[in-house]
C-alpha cells in the first residue's frame, strides 16, 4: 500500500454477536469488554493511586496523569494533550466548530457533555445536590463551587466591606458593585452589566428567546427564576412565610412587598414630587405622569394612555368596532382584543397570577387586584 493510503477495514455484520443483557452487536473478541458495563468489572488498576478501570485503553490514559505525558499537541497553538479526543475537541476552538446542537433552542456546543448539561435548562433536572443543604445544581462544576459557600476562605473577603466569598471570580464580580464597573455592554441598547450571564439573559428581551418553558401549560420565560415562580401557581407551594404574621407568598418580591404593610414605610420615592408608594411598579406608573409616557394606545383612533385601565375604559366610546377575531378553544366565546382572551381563558384553567399582598387573595386579572 503507497504512502499516505488510508488502511478501510470492513466488519462481516454477520459474524458480530449479541449481547446477552442488552441486544447490543459487537464482535466476539470485544462482546467480553462490553460486558464489563453491565457487570462492574474492572480489572485494570493504577498502580499509582489504585483507581481502577473497565478497559487497558482507559488505564493508558490515566497513568498519564501521573506521569504528566502528553503525547498529542494542537498544529495551531502547540498545546499538549494526554488524550486525542481532549485534542479534538481543543481544535473546535480554532475551528469555531460546534457539532452538537439542542433540540428545543438554537444552542449549539463543542462537546456532548455541555449540550447535556444545556438540555437541563429545558427539563429543570438538576442531579447534583448539595451534601450540607437542600441546594442542587445543573453541573458538578457548580456543585463545587457552591461548596466552598459552607467553608468560604479568609482569603476571599471584600476590602471594602468585608463580605467574604468563596472564590476569587465571585470576589471580582462582588468589588464591581463598590467600584460601578460594568464591562458586559449589550451591542444592541449599549446597556451594561456586571457579569456575562446578566448579559445573555437581558439579550433576550431583544431577540424575544424564552427557552424556559412551563410543562403544564403554554408560558415561557428567559430566566430559569420566573419558570420556578410560575410553577408555584400550579403547585400552590408558598414558600415565603411573613414571619410576623405567618402570612405565605409565592414569590420573594410579594412577602418584600407586604412587609412594608407593617412598617408603614413606603421605599420608593419620586425624584421629581413628593409622591412616595411601596411597591417599584407603582412608581414607575406615577414616573409616567412626569414624563407624559402614554405606552397604551387605543386600536381604532390616536389616543393614548398612561395605564391600562385608561384605554380600557376609553374603548366604551368605540361599541361598533369590536372585531371578535379573538374565540376561546375551549367555549368558543369570542373577544375583540386578545389579551381580553388571554385573561378570559384564566376562568377555565384556574390560573389567577396576581395576588395581593395584605391577605393572599388571588385574581385573573391586574385590573380586579387594582379594584380590590
Amino acid at each position: 500500500m503507497g504512502q499516505g493510503r488510508q488502511k478501510i477495514f470492513l466488519i462481516d455484520i454477520t459474524m458480530l454477536t449479541p449481547c446477552d443483557v442488552c441486544g447490543k452487536k459487537a464482535e466476539r473478541r470485544n462482546l467480553a469488554i462490553h460486558m464489563r458495563t453491565h457487570t462492574g468489572e474492572k480489572p485494570f488498576e493504577c498502580t499509582v493511586c489504585s483507581k481502577k478501570f473497565s478497559q487497558s485503553g482507559h488505564l493508558e490514559i490515566h497513568v498519564r496523569i501521573h506521569t504528566g505525558e502528553k503525547p498529542y499537541e494542537c498544529t495551531v497553538c502547540c498545546k499538549r494533550f494526554s488524550d486525542k479526543s481532549a485534542l479534538v475537541i481543543h481544535s473546535r476552538t480554532h475551528t469555531g466548530e460546534k457539532p452538537y446542537g439542542c433540540n428545543v433552542c438554537d444552542y449549539r456546543s463543542a462537546t456532548s457533555g455541555s449540550l447535556k448539561v444545556h438540555l437541563r435548562t429545558h427539563t429543570g433536572e438538576r442531579p447534583f445536590g448539595c451534601t450540607v443543604c437542600d441546594k442542587k445544581f445543573r453541573d458538578s462544576g457548580n456543585l463545587s463551587k457552591h461548596l466552598r459557600t459552607h467553608t468560604v476562605d479568609e482569603t476571599y473577603a471584600c476590602s471594602v466591606c468585608n463580605k467574604k466569598h468563596s472564590n476569587s471570580a465571585n470576589l471580582r464580580v462582588h468589588l464591581r458593585t463598590h467600584t460601578g464597573e460594568k464591562p458586559f455592554q449589550c451591542d444592541i441598547c449599549s446597556k451594561s452589566f456586571l457579569t456575562g450571564s446578566h448579559l445573555r439573559v437581558h439579550g433576550r428581551s431583544h431577540t424575544g428567546e424564552k427557552p424556559y418553558a412551563c410543562t403544564l401549560c403554554d408560558k415561557k420565560f428567559s430566566v430559569l427564576s420566573s419558570l420556578k415562580t410560575h410553577n408555584r401557581i400550579h403547585t400552590g407551594q408558598r414558600p415565603f412565610e411573613c414571619d410576623l404574621c405567618n402570612k405565605k407568598f409565592s414569590a420573594s418580591c410579594h412577602l418584600r412587598a407586604h412587609r412594608l404593610t407593617h412598617t408603614g414605610e413606603k421605599a420608593f420615592e419620586c425624584t421629581l414630587c413628593d409622591f412616595r408608594c411601596t411597591t417599584s411598579g407603582n412608581l414607575k406608573l406615577h414616573l409616567r405622569s412626569h414624563a407624559g409616557e402614554k405606552p397604551y394606545e387605543c386600536a381604532f383612533c390616536d389616543k393614548k394612555f398612561a395605564h391600562s385601565s385608561g384605554l380600557r375604559s376609553h374603548l366604551r366610546v368605540h361599541p361598533g368596532k369590536r372585531h371578535d377575531e379573538f374565540e376561546c378553544s375551549v367555549c368558543k366565546k369570542k373577544f375583540g382584543e386578545k389579551g381580553k382572551l388571554k385573561i378570559h381563558l384564566r376562568t377555565h384553567t384556574g390560573e389567577k397570577p396576581f395576588e395581593c399582598v395584605v391577605c393572599n387573595k388571588a385574581f385573573v386579572a391586574s385590573a380586579r387586584l387594582t379594584a380590590h
